[in-house]
């Protein structure tokens, strides 16, 4: 059968057994989501963390349907000059990695009315951090003349502006550093995905919208819910098939393009 007519099954396109992911964050309310995704899927997950020991334990927690092993490693995407040993310290702790998932976040609540130059220039940081990390994995999978897949992690606040009547009385605005940083990793995401094409290393952006945490204000998450066209926030678990197709042979003629899981709120 030539290549052209050959089938590959759906199970097998999404299967990621073999695979090495390394998720940044992956402790956190919706890291730890993805992570579980990766790991149900069959790859080898290195959680990452500021926190060795957080990053261990949510190792630790991730099943393993076809025996692959986890693994848990300290890793900051703010401190750009440690990167490179701690990309490296991955590698020798896991093996040559396959899948990049940027999902880290270090963030800040000020808003439009007081934020500092500082904290504005801190919050841009992570995307910094993101194409550092992007670029190590690019010229790991060159060097291994291999084929890699890498998410960033964007925003439906990359794409839209906030509605002021959401946030009044109730919290401060949504962050407008919040809103460059998404805005630029959605493009970012297209810059770095028609360099690196010809390199067979993909790059694709997840932006979800709502999925606020129980900590969140009760009245903020009606308001947001009356804003959708679901009516609804996002469950964790509603992005996980989203970030196993990226990651997965079952997006493999997609790069540069972001994905946007948001239960409509962008089609308004």
């Amino acid at each position: 059968m030539s290549q052209s007519t050959q089938s590959t099954s759906v199970n097998k396109l999404f299967d990621l057994t073999g695979k090495r992911a390394l998720i940044t964050g992956a402790s956190g309310y919706l890291g730890s989501a993805m992570a579980q995704a990766l790991a149900e899927a069959g790859a080898a997950v290195i959680t990452t963390s500021r926190d060795i020991e957080k990053a261990r334990a949510s190792a630790a927690m991730l099943p393993s349907p076809g025996g692959a092993r986890h693994f848990g490693a300290a890793l900051d995407q703010m401190e750009a000059e440690r990167l490179d040993a701690q990309f490296a310290a991955a590698v020798d702790l896991a093996g040559p990695i396959d899948i990049l998932i940027n999902n880290g976040h270090a963030g800040d609540a000020s808003d439009l009315t007081n934020v500092t130059p500082e904290q504005f220039t801190r919050q841009l940081s992570n995307a910094t951090g993101y194409f550092i990390l992007a670029r190590l994995l690019r010229n790991h999978a060159v060097k291994r003349r291999a084929a890699a897949s890498i998410v960033m992690l964007g925003s439906m606040y990359g794409l839209v502006g906030s509605y002021p009547d959401a946030y009044a009385d109730v919290c401060p605005a949504s962050p407008v550093a919040y809103h460059a940083l998404k805005g630029g990793i959605v493009h970012m995401t297209r810059h770095l995905a028609v360099y690196w094409a010809k390199d067979q290393v993909r790059v694709n952006c997840l932006s979800p919208g709502p999925f606020p945490p129980d900590r969140i204000s009760r009245e903020l998450v009606k308001r947001l819910s009356a804003k959708s066209p679901m009516g609804r926030m996002g469950r964790p678990e509603e992005l996980k098939g989203a970030v196993v197709f990226l990651a997965s042979d079952a997006s493999s003629y997609m790069t540069g393009q972001n994905l946007v899981i948001d239960g409509g709120w962008t089609a308004w």
